[in-house]
Parts: C-alpha cells; structure tokens; sequence
C-alpha cells in the first residue's frame, strides 16, 4: 500500500481560518483536492489526514467524503497530551508539537513506507509522481524529500520558515531551519538562522516544502527522535520539526536523504493576502488543460 499522510491539524493563526478547507479552485476546489487528485494520478492508494479532533466533522463532509469511495481514507488525530512514556503535557501548554509530533499522531495506520505533505500546500503533479516512483525501491536506511528553489515558495504579503539543503552528490547532507524569511531591499531574500543573524539567501537555494517519502518502521525512529526532543527541556514555544529531525538522524548517520529535485509549481496560502494569487495560479492551470473543472477524482 502507497500511503500519503496529509497534515491538517495547523491552526492557521496567520490565514485568520481554516485554510484547509477553503475553496480556491474555479469550482471551489481546495488545494487538498488538487494534492490528492495527483497523488492518486501517481499510484497513492490510502491517504491519512492528521487533524484535529474538533474539526473532524466538517473535515470529512467536505473533504475525506470526496475521496473515501476512490481510495482508502483514515483519520488520525494531533493531540497535545499524546506523548512518549514518561513525559507529561506542561501545564499550560496550548501550542502544537510541531510536524514530526503531526506525524505520528499518523502511527496507528502506517505499516509500511510513506509520504508527508502539508494540506495547504500545492506541489504539482511532478513531485508526487516522483515521490510515488522511490517508493517503489526504497531502503530501509533511506528517505527522500522535494526541493524548490527558495525563490518558488515565498509570498509577497509576509514572512515565513523554510528548511534549507545542503545537497551533495543528490543527497541532503544537513538541513538549515531559517525563520522569518522574507524579501526586502532591491528584492533580495534574507532570513534569520539559527544564530539570530539575519543573512541573504540565494533565490536558486533549495528548500524542503515538507513533502517527504519515509521507509517502513521509520516511525519508531522518529517516536525516539521526539523523545530525545522532549528530553532537552522545553518552553510554551519549542516545536519539534520533521527538517530537525531529519537533520539529526543525517548526522548520526542513521539514515540518508535522497534530493528529489521538481521545477513544477509550488505555491500555498499563509496569510490571507495569498488566497487571490493561488486563485489565480489554479485558475492557469485548469485553463491551460492542466486539470478539469470541476475537478473529479472519479475520472482518474
């Protein structure tokens, strides 16, 4: 089985909604119809969406019901109190864990490799067919992820985080989390790394988009990976991201990172400013005979 684990459960402070389950398409698609209609176009045959257990009723009437007759559909719910043996929730937390704790909130329905995407986000069709093809030979001691040009994947209307690669002989050799990037002075992108300096960042620099292929049993890998995590002492803020703990497990040679490089579309939707420019960008690629409208999983 083809497993692709979506992740929904974001709160989306920044958009001011559920982006998940916005329509942006010509015929009010939403950007997870289009991510599972090319998922399914590559081979994908069971789709996980991590969620949050409050909005599992709206959730599955106006996404999972669309597909759940094509292909086989879970549900798996982020909970801040699902936590490693030993380790209780801190009094007073509210924050997310972050996406490698949104990954295993997937655990109970994974039993072989799979593949990670973020819901809000647009990869093109390129990424998911390549992403299907590694899986087909994927080892036990290797994963893979996408990478886009950082110029791909930023938004005009505010800052945003980005994982970025170091690449050598196609293999990810470490990846840097910079936050807050964003374009300034004479359009030049800069960011702040982990040191607290804010630096310029080449546009051609490639960046994990947090579309990822994982072996089987990787998820016990990461279980102990977010321990570890845990482990170093947290605040109301630490997030345990999946670009960390991949980055973690590269250096302690547990495991190697296959580049999956794609020069199709990305885009997604962060603040609310971004809706009209993914609408627009949906609306070239429905009239260029990209995808149909209405979009109709059952014609795939």
């Amino acid at each position: 089985m083809s497993s692709l684990i979506v992740l929904a459960a974001g709160m989306s402070s920044r958009y001011g909604g559920l982006k998940q389950l916005d329509s942006m398409g010509p015929s009010g698609e939403t950007i997870l119809d289009y991510s599972v209609y090319d998922a399914l176009v590559a081979g994908f045959d069971h789709i996980v969406f991590v969620i949050r257990e409050e909005i599992f009723e709206e959730f599955q009437k106006k996404i999972g019901s669309r597909f759940d007759r094509k292909v086989k559909v879970d549900y798996a719910f982020q909970k801040l109190d699902d936590l490693p043996e030993s380790y209780q929730l801190p009094s007073g937390r509210t924050k997310p864990w972050g996406t490698t704790h949104a990954i295993l909130a997937a655990r109970n329905w994974i039993s072989d490799s799979f593949a990670v995407i973020n819901a809000d986000d647009f990869y093109g069709r390129d990424a998911y067919l390549r992403a299907a093809d590694f899986m087909r030979t994927i080892r036990s001691d290797e994963c893979a992820m996408v990478a886009y040009p950082m110029a791909n994947t930023l938004t005009e209307n505010g800052k945003v985080n980005r994982g970025i690669c170091e690449i050598q002989d196609g293999l990810l050799t470490g990846v840097q989390e910079v936050l807050r990037i964003s374009y300034g002075e004479n359009h030049k992108i800069s960011g702040e790394w982990s040191d607290g300096v804010q630096r310029e960042i080449s546009e051609s620099a490639k960046v994990s988009m947090n579309f990822w292929i994982f072996p089987k049993g990787f998820m016990g890998i990461l279980k102990d990976n977010f321990s570890h995590f845990l482990s170093m002492g947290i605040n109301d803020s630490s997030e345990c991201y999946i670009p960390h703990s991949v980055d973690t497990l590269i250096q302690q040679r547990k495991i190697t990172c296959r580049v999956l490089q794609t020069d199709d579309s990305w885009f997604g939707v962060t603040y609310p400013e971004d809706k009209s420019t993914v609408m627009s960008a949906l609306a070239g690629l429905v009239e260029t005979g990209r995808y149909e409208s209405p979009l109709s999983i059952s014609s795939i």
